[in-house]
């Protein structure tokens, strides 16, 4: 007995594919080391290990509604987007990493991480021209990523200048 899948199998490895890239790029740039571990950060700061929980449910559910918005969408243009809106969404997300924990640059990485909120509420829009539940998937992304953003910003008030 085989599954029927709306599009065929590709689509569903690519994204599957295309969130561990990310993921992993992300998971390389983050060092917890001395440097991070002796920043100040705000009491209501979620504990380390639920980081790992938090990205893998995101990325999953991101994946999945890049798999519904492109199966809805007709060829052409409109996937087009979908591609350039979750690429710009992924390079955005691994260099948040790069920036926060590799250059050691909270400051530099508050900017960035408006420019990720922003592309991930492109995102929502993108998919959301093509698939409802695609783009309500992704609101979880939104949320963590605008909590990383007040996380940052407390970061920054805490340890500047940097």
């Amino acid at each position: 007995m085989g599954v029927a899948v709306s599009g065929g199998w590709t689509p569903i490895v690519v994204a599957a594919l295309a969130a561990i890239v990310v993921a992993a790029a992300g998971a390389w740039l983050t060092a917890l080391g001395p440097w991070y571990r002796s920043l100040r950060v705000p009491s209501w700061k979620p504990p380390d290990w639920a980081f790992g929980p938090v990205w893998t449910t995101i990325f999953t559910l991101t994946a999945i509604a890049g798999v519904l918005a492109w199966n809805a969408a007709p060829d052409g243009r409109e996937r087009t987007w979908l591609i350039a809106a979750f690429g710009v969404n992924g390079l955005l997300n691994i260099a948040w990493s790069g920036v926060f924990f590799r250059l050691r640059r909270p400051d530099w990485a508050l900017v960035e991480v408006a420019a990720l909120w922003l592309s991930v509420l492109g995102l929502i829009v993108v998919v959301g021209r093509h698939s409802g539940l695609g783009a309500v998937l992704l609101l979880p992304y939104l949320a963590w990523v605008g909590i990383a953003a007040l996380l940052n910003r407390s970061i920054v008030r805490l340890n500047g200048p940097f």
